[in-house]
């Protein structure tokens, strides 16, 4: 009871019990989206071209970074609860649209194209302050906990979401399950708008003034260990969350799977990641060790994906993969929401979502690129080392940071002497 009791603490507060139910229902939506995004792209508008879901990967993900200067400062100046309804709707608005080009037969590349661009706009100012807001819903005590629980959500939407599309997909269409991601906005809309207004524990609000997003990048640099993770995440972001590419290229050109295998595949990655995010939660504690050891398995689940003969053995390798990420994202989530000030959480939010995902347009294409060129499991070997890399850049930091303490017991010692 007790274990339970630890593990869905956040769930004690009635405004994250809302907040969770209308988050699953949309999060359901999404990944409708983007397992449809990626099958209508790869088998109906092109010709199993992974270099295409690639550039649209890099459209939908390149406004995090492009738009960072002004992303985190939203995130810390503006009602957040108020900046989510407006996000929110306009995803919704959008996912509407592409769903009724697609259901009248209309739809062509670069209408995809356009969609993901202003998709990725919208979702570039919704993301620091999604995650910011959970502080406001639960407060700092049960941060780490909220933050693992909202993985979790993702999670049990990233099982159900693609398995649905993929059933979706098959029985009535592809543009039905955009038209279904566009509607599933509707209950974080609801959600928000249900929400106890005075019983949300509002964070400091940063002032008006020039400068801010440098001043964000100024507390960055003066932090080695938060220099470190955004390193960690540049090169996992850049090089290995490219699961878009792998899972479909490797559903469609190695194993000649059909849309409901594509969509299981993601579902079953999602299990793995489910396993990680409860451990999370139920974790009371997080450090560089539990980076070190998230990236590292990382690397090691790309690597048996890479080399997998079946289906089934992808599968397992995806499971893995999923633990593993999730681990290591949630993590940086928890550690950089709190050792950072309040005040500055929404820029430094917004400099760790820009960096894992607004650096897919670096690296999607690249990973495209490969698994056209070379075959998908070349592909998949580049995320195996992206996710060993960001482990050495942790056992570098952890070394270092032991010698300094070490240094200053010594110095500490011989003054006391």
């Amino acid at each position: 009871m007790k274990i339970g009791a630890g593990l869905f603490r956040s769930l004690r507060s009635h405004t994250y019990q809302l907040w969770a139910a209308g988050a699953l229902v949309s999060n359901i939506g999404t990944w409708m989206q983007r397992t449809a995004q990626n099958w209508l792209v790869l088998t109906q508008l092109t010709h199993h071209s992974a270099s295409a879901v690639g550039l649209v990967m890099a459209l939908q993900f390149g406004p995090q970074l492009l738009l960072l200067p002004w992303t985190g400062s939203a995130a810390d100046r503006f009602n957040q609860r108020r900046l989510l309804m407006a996000t929110q709707a306009t995803m919704g608005v959008l996912g509407l649209g592409l769903g009724a080009l697609t259901v009248s037969g209309a739809v062509q590349l670069w209408h995809v194209y356009v969609f993901a661009f202003l998709s990725g706009c919208a979702a570039a100012f919704d993301a620091p302050v999604r995650q910011t807001f959970v502080s406001e819903l639960v407060g700092d005590e049960d941060l780490p906990n909220a933050v693992a629980l909202n993985a979790a959500l993702i999670n049990t939407a990233q099982m159900i979401g693609p398995a649905v599309a993929g059933l979706t997909i098959a029985a009535i269409g592809t543009g039905w399950a955009f038209v279904m991601d566009g509607l599933s906005f509707g209950a974080v809309l609801a959600s928000l708008g249900l929400l106890r207004i005075h019983e949300l524990r509002h964070s400091t609000r940063a002032p008006r003034a020039k400068g801010s997003f440098v001043e964000g990048l100024r507390y960055v640099r003066g932090r080695p260990d938060l220099r470190t993770i955004l390193l960690m995440l540049f090169l996992i972001g850049t090089f290995g969350m490219n699961f878009p590419i792998f899972t479909s290229a490797m559903a469609v050109k190695v194993f000649h799977a059909n849309a409901r295998g594509f969509g299981l595949l993601s579902s079953i990655m999602a299990m793995g990641a489910m396993s990680g995010s409860l451990a999370a939660a139920a974790r009371r504690r997080i450090g560089f060790g539990t980076l070190l050891g998230g990236s590292g398995a990382f690397g090691l689940g790309c690597a048996l994906a890479a080399l997998a003969p079946g289906y089934w053995l992808f599968a397992a390798a995806l499971a893995v993969t999923g633990a593993a990420v999730l681990t290591f994202a949630n993590a940086t989530n928890g550690l950089m929401q709190l050792t950072t000030e309040p005040s500055m959480r929404g820029r430094v939010m917004a400099l760790r979502i820009g960096i894992a995902l607004g650096c897919t347009p670096i690296g999607a294409p690249i990973v495209g690129w490969v698994a056209d060129a070379f075959g998908p499991r070349w592909a998949l070997d580049l995320g195996a080392a992206s996710g060993f890399a960001a482990a050495a850049a942790a056992a570098v930091f952890l070394t270092r940071s032991s010698r300094l303490k070490a240094a200053r017991y010594v110095a500490e010692s011989s003054g006391s002497a």
